[in-house]
């Protein structure tokens, strides 16, 4: 359509109508991708048609899309019989062929991830966690430790995106012996856009240099089609395979429940469940967490994105919400195969705005997995133990899992007999430990944390080994001030601040 008008555009112009607007920002993908500098038909390889499809549908969504996405009086509770207590699943006990259920199972775990915000390189998924295992080493030795209990062949899926498969294709190899059959896929491949303009902000299809910032994958609502379009999951529909069990791979929590399993594989033939979703109680750091709600007669999850400003705080309250969303899932493969060719799992675009290294706005448009259960039939939320929602996030949840809190058994993390609690302790770390190797070089050995009720640390601040922390302990190295915890030390409710250096002589 012309040079001068695409740059107009670039510039922060916008087009014409909807539809104008639409046209000219698919054109200038397309556009983009047959004037690489690289080989024209490596496109097919870098963004097939179907990505190009799906990003397309996406865009249009939101152009549509005009105020919230949800009505706030249409909100209520699910009802109590869509939220099934995970006690009286237990209760139930296991029928002698649960075997063959976990042969109608696969495991998907999301490894989209980069462990940048750790100050990692390359995937989340191989960040050593616990006695040298990285998350993916935990993942396959659970599912390793399933198949050979049972006798059964329970295999192992992980959603990579263009920023992990490489990696982790390499990291795979290690696994070659191991009894458990690991395929892979990728996420589509979106182009950021302009906040502005609302054209794509890249130039070519590079996806190095200055161009590293101009492409994302598409959130993790993205594995339906996904999953789809890479073929995987006809091949496991014609394996025998019923369900998946869908995780975040930094959920050390998230492991295959042989209650849920057979919960989800006992259901009445006429109301034969399709989606579950496990909810656990909301405590005052989930606030932002997603939640179940009824409307329109469906389970919906509800979204802090989604709520109107005016009832931010309503959605936040621990006594009107009362669970969120852990992102466990599990899923029927026959229907994502019929939702997805029917093309009704409609689910809301989450706008996420980010500012690039340059200073430049742009956008990127997202979905959640966990938004599709309003499209599948008998759709349930199942309230299981905060023990299954363990994510490491951060160098403070690292402490956490690294510490005696936690027993590991057949790559499993169960907190301790020991520990007089259920609840896990509050712990915060200063910036000084949010790098995972600024973290490991400031403690000598992981500190005895069965009595912690709260930790709070900021500033430069060492731990020697063999250090005990109970109660409530803060400790506080000020602006040039430094904090040696001496080995051996035992601190039980105490404030530290200061300027505390051990030095060999």
């Amino acid at each position: 359509n012309g040079t001068e008008r695409l740059t107009m555009g670039r510039a922060g112009c916008y087009y014409g109508n909807q539809d104008q607007q639409e046209t000219l920002c698919l054109s200038l993908i397309l556009i983009i991708c047959f004037h690489s500098e690289s080989d024209p038909w490596h496109f097919l390889f870098q963004i097939s048609k179907k990505d190009f499809e799906g990003f397309k549908n996406l865009f249009h969504r939101f152009l549509q899309v005009k105020g919230p996405s949800v009505k706030w009086d249409k909100i209520h509770k699910p009802p109590e019989d869509l939220i099934h207590p995970y006690d009286k699943i237990k209760a139930q006990g296991l029928p002698d062929s649960v075997a063959a259920s976990l042969n109608k199972l696969v495991v998907v775990k999301l490894n989209g991830g980069l462990g940048t915000s750790m100050g990692c390189k390359g995937p989340k998924s191989v960040i050593s966690v616990r006695n040298e295992n990285t998350f993916l080493d935990l993942t396959v030795h659970q599912i390793e430790h399933l198949n050979k209990t049972f006798n059964v062949d329970v295999p192992l899926v992980l959603m990579n995106s263009f920023n992990t498969d490489e990696d982790t294709k390499k990291i795979l190899q290690k696994y070659t012996h191991h009894r458990v059959h690991i395929h892979t896929f990728n996420q589509s491949r979106y182009p950021r856009i302009n906040k502005e303009s609302l054209l794509p902000v890249a130039k070519d299809l590079g996806m190095h240099g200055d161009h590293a910032d101009a492409w994302y994958p598409p959130g993790h609502g993205d594995i339906y089609a996904s999953f789809y379009n890479s073929g995987l999951l006809d091949q496991l529909i014609a394996a025998g395979k019923e369900y998946i069990f869908v995780s975040n791979i930094d959920n050390l929590g998230a492991t295959v429940d042989l209650f849920i399993l057979n919960h989800l594989m006992t259901q009445p033939k006429d109301k034969r469940c399709e989606f579950i979703m496990e909810v656990t109680d909301k405590t005052r750091a989930d606030v932002k967490g997603g939640t179940l709600i009824q409307y329109d007669d469906k389970l919906r999850l509800l979204e802090i994105a989604q709520v109107p400003k005016a009832h931010v705080d309503e959605f936040k309250s621990v006594t009107k919400f009362k669970i969120f969303n852990t992102n466990n899932l599990w899923i029927s493969l026959a229907a994502i195969k019929r939702l997805h060719e029917k093309n009704t799992m409609d689910m809301e675009i989450i706008v996420n705005p980010k500012t690039l290294d340059g200073g430049l706005n742009v956008i990127q448009l997202e979905t959640a997995v966990g938004a599709a259960i309003k499209a599948f039939d008998n759709a349930l939320g199942v309230n299981v133990p905060r023990s299954r929602f363990l994510p490491v996030k951060t160098s403070s949840d690292l402490l956490l899992v690294m510490s005696n809190l936690y027993s590991l058994d057949a790559g499993s993390l169960t907190m301790s007999k020991k520990r007089e609690f259920p609840s896990t302790p509050h712990v915060k770390l200063g910036s000084s430990f949010t790098k995972v190797h600024d973290f490991l070089t400031r403690f000598e050995s992981i500190p005895d944390m069965l009595e912690l009720d709260h930790l709070t640390v900021s500033g430069d601040v060492t731990f020697g080994k063999n250090v005990s922390l109970k109660g409530t302990v803060i400790i506080i190295a000020n602006h040039g001030d430094r904090i040696d915890i001496p080995a051996g030390a035992v601190l039980e409710n105490k404030i530290v601040s200061g300027n505390l250096r051990i030095l060999d002589h």
